[in-house]
Order: C-alpha cells, then structure tokens, then sequence
C-alpha cells in the first residue's frame, strides 16, 4: 500500500506506528532526525511523511522546507503543539495536513488514505472535471452542477469552488486561498473570504449553515471534503 516515512524520535510512538501501519499493510522508514529524514526521504520510493514538530536537531518545519526543494511527497504533521499558528505555519510552508497527538489510529490511517486517494488522482491524469458527491465542477468550461443542474456562479465563486476541488481533502489556509484566487498582497484580506464563502456556500450546499461539502477548519482555514449526504 506504499510506504511511509516517519520523522520522530519517540521511541514510543514510532513502536505503535510501526505495529498499527503494518497491520494496516504499509511499509514504515523510521528517521529520529531532520537529517536522517531528509536523508531517507531522497534514497528511498516514499510514498508518504508522517513528521513530528519536535525533533532533536530542529524544528520539524525546516524538514518541510528542505524536503519541498526536490520532492513533492505529501506530509502529514503529526504534533503536539495545538497552537494555531503553529499550524497555519506548517501548512503554508508546505505540509498538506495537521494531526494534533493524541490520535487515534483509525483516524491517523483515514486521512493517509484520503491523502494518498487525491495524490493518485492527480497524478493519473490532468483533470479537466471534477465530480464530488452531487456536484461537478468542469475546470475546460467553468461550469458547474449538481445533480445535472446548472449553478451560476460568478468568476471568484467558480476559482474558490475550483481550488477547493482540486485540492481535496486538504486544509488550505486562509492566506493560501486569499493569495491564489487574489493574488500576493491580499494575504491579510479575510472579509474577502468571509463573504465570498458565504455567498458559494448558499449556491452549493443544501444547508449553509451545516456544510456538507466545504468544511471549516477552525483556526486554520477550509477543507473540501466527500459529502456524507445521499
């Protein structure tokens, strides 16, 4: 099912993952360092990281940058800092999600799985549509329905609708959205977001007040996520 490295120096916890990731058929290279991270991460097919913040020779967000540089392996931080701005730094810097110890198992292999499932579909092809529950969004022609029914959205509305499709399953910041459907500058301009989330969520999701579809992250950002309504 691949295999995952994991950056940790709890001898502890890298017992457990080793004895829960096996059972649930994944290989795991252990690395207690940055250093030994970095070096097993360029010598071996990894198919997955799993970092901890808090490493003997470093923060672990110094393994995200430097791992970044040649590899496009999606990371999993997997911390005990529940700080909120240790967590938007995290994933601005590259990470792709953000697991706050203690954990649970079943939880920790879920979003591996969902991770590994986004990674696979964009690398088997170059979508052009993009179906998520009842909706489907094409990117060719800036259309989007659900249930076969047309949904008229304005140009902003259809880039965040978009980017939160092509990135599912993956929090995205509130500076990483505002930066890439804005541009660089509107980094701090949240009311921006605030309203145009507010006006998408009344187009697409049967209940705005409950969202099936686009998640909120507290503190961090938004998710889009597989609805569980039928």
């Amino acid at each position: 099912m691949g295999t995952i490295l994991l950056v940790e120096d709890d001898s502890g916890i890298q017992k457990m993952l080793s004895i829960s990731l096996g059972a649930a058929g994944y290989e795991l290279i252990k690395a207690g360092s940055i250093k030994s991270g970095l070096v097993a991460l360029s010598q071996n097919p990894i198919s997955l990281v799993l970092l901890d913040l808090g490493l003997p020779d470093g923060d672990g967000k110094k393994f995200i940058k430097e791992a970044k540089i040649f590899s496009d392996v999606p990371i999993i931080v997997v911390s005990a800092r529940d700080i909120e701005s240790e967590k938007i730094e995290a994933l601005e810097m590259g990470a792709d999600d953000y697991l706050t110890k203690p954990f649970s198992i079943g939880e920790l292999i879920a979003r591996i799985k969902a991770l590994s499932r986004r990674v696979r579909d964009k690398d088997e092809s170059i979508q052009t549509e993009i179906t998520i529950g009842k909706l489907t969004i094409n990117l060719a022609n800036k259309t989007v329905t659900i249930d076969s029914r047309a949904v008229k959205l304005t140009k902003k509305e259809f880039e965040l609708l978009a980017l939160f499709a092509k990135n599912k399953g993956k929090v995205l910041t509130h500076t990483f959205v505002l930066e890439n459907v804005w541009g660089r500058g509107y980094g701090n301009e949240t009311h921006y977001l605030r309203v145009f989330m507010a006006q998408l969520r009344k187009k697409i999701e049967e209940n705005p007040s409950m969202p099936q579809y686009i998640v909120t992250e507290s503190g961090m950002g938004y998710r889009m996520n597989e609805p569980t309504i039928k």
